[in-house]
């Protein structure tokens, strides 16, 4: 069975992309990469500072339509000591995904919860996952617009991928 980093078919102006790994071009599991976060956001408070997040992420290609289901579940503490902490679980159901300068955009309209209520109506993620030639895909950056900039900030929220399978 051969295997290969990139699966790329376009037919009929679609674009079906298993995001990277080995993975079997005859195969119908589905192919998923998984990673952290750990950032500061942009957004500050003038008494407690910025957000730390860290976060557990996942992306898994949908079978062979081109779309990725991405999960991230976030932690959120002031950077100042003594400064309470908050969860979110932010998703990305049936998301397009495009190629860009060194990898691929995972982007939709996100679900975002904040301890367990729905919030943030209204807003878009991009997900860049991007690499170099020797590890193709090795970096993630999430980038907000729409309501939940103005929590999570403007700019990336960066982290790494850790698992390829």
């Amino acid at each position: 069975m051969s295997r290969s980093i990139f699966v790329h078919i376009v037919s009929a102006g679609v674009l079906v992309l298993a995001l990277a790994g080995s993975i079997s071009a005859q195969s119908s599991s589905p192919f998923k990469i998984e990673g952290t976060l750990n950032d500061y956001t942009d957004a500050s408070n003038a008494t407690a500072g910025p957000w730390h997040i860290t976060a557990e992420w996942s992306a898994e290609l949908r079978g062979r339509s081109g779309h990725v289901d991405f999960l991230a579940s976030l932690t959120m503490v002031r950077s100042q000591s003594g400064a309470s902490s908050h969860t979110h679980h932010v998703s990305l159901s049936d998301a397009t995904v495009t190629p860009i300068a060194g990898g691929h955009r995972i982007s939709g309209d996100v679900v975002v919860t904040t301890n367990g209520t729905v919030g943030f109506s209204g807003s878009h993620l991009d997900v860049d996952i991007t690499g170099g030639t020797t590890l193709p895909l090795s970096n993630i950056k999430l980038t907000f617009t729409g309501p939940a900039a103005g929590h999570f900030g403007e700019g990336p929220i960066e982290g790494v991928v850790s698992l390829q399978r």
